[in-house]
């Protein structure tokens, strides 16, 4: 039964607040990690479609990006339709995507002058609303920038990745600075498990959650994306080695 004591209009305005609050709830889909691992630490049981997020290298990889940039395209290639990746260092390695699952014929590439007209395309990519992913390697990110970033995402069905990457390591503390992403991600490299045979095992990882909005920090080590894209524990984490726990940990502050 209504409340007659509300006024019209404002029963309107409520109406009007909740069709938008529903709608933007429908669209708040998630792409899943396919680990429960990962997956039970993020709202919703996965990445969250149509928001910004970010993703970096720890050590030296803050600088070639390598690892961080296979658990990008790993993410991308399990997305529907193209995927838009800009950058303004001409080192992107398309077989390497390939082999954690982004085909060469879903990528569009976009080599951008500096980092003004990079951020440009990465809000254009999101605003344009037909792609799986959009993807920009970024050094610098402000919080008006990423809001802007954020803003032109939301009601898409694209994930937005600013793959953070410096050309100095004293660079990398930028990281730090806040920014408006649902959720902020380090990628670091481990070493690989030995082999009975000569060669090398499938890469290991270590992901940091470091921040994710409505959630908490976490860390994983897993086994590298495969040509779909998917991660993997280790074997010993599987069958329950003593010798070391699950890769995660909570964050204490």
């Amino acid at each position: 039964m209504p409340d007659r004591t509300i006024s019209p209009a404002i029963a309107d305005l409520r109406e009007r607040i909740e069709r938008l609050e529903g709608g933007r709830r429908r669209a708040r889909a998630v792409l899943p990690f396919g680990l429960a691992e990962i997956d039970n630490r993020l709202p919703g049981g996965g990445l969250a479609v149509g928001c910004l997020h970010e993703v970096a290298g720890g050590g030296n990889g803050a600088v070639d990006g390598a690892a961080a940039g296979l658990f990008t395209a790993g993410i991308a290639a399990r997305t529907r339709g193209k995927v838009l990746w800009c950058v303004t260092r001409s080192d992107l390695f398309a077989p390497a995507l390939a082999q954690a699952g982004l085909a060469p014929d879903r990528l569009i590439h976009v080599e951008a002058g500096d980092e003004k007209a990079l951020l440009a395309c990465f809000e254009e990519g999101l605003r344009h609303g037909g792609f799986g992913a959009v993807i920009a390697e970024v050094a610098h990110l402000t919080m008006t920038a990423s809001r802007r970033l954020q803003l032109a995402a939301e009601g898409q069905r694209a994930i937005g990745i600013a793959l953070r990457r410096w050309q100095r390591q004293t660079e990398a503390s930028d990281f730090g600075q806040p920014t408006a992403s649902v959720t902020r991600w380090r990628v670091s490299v481990l070493p690989s498990r030995p082999l009975p045979v000569p060669g090398v095992a499938r890469h290991r990882w270590l992901i940091e959650l470091i921040r994710c909005r409505a959630g908490e920090s976490a860390d994983f080590e897993v086994e590298a994306c495969d040509g779909t894209g998917r991660l993997a524990l280790p074997s010993e984490v599987v069958h329950g080695s003593p010798q070391k726990e699950i890769g995660r940990r909570f964050a204490t502050g």
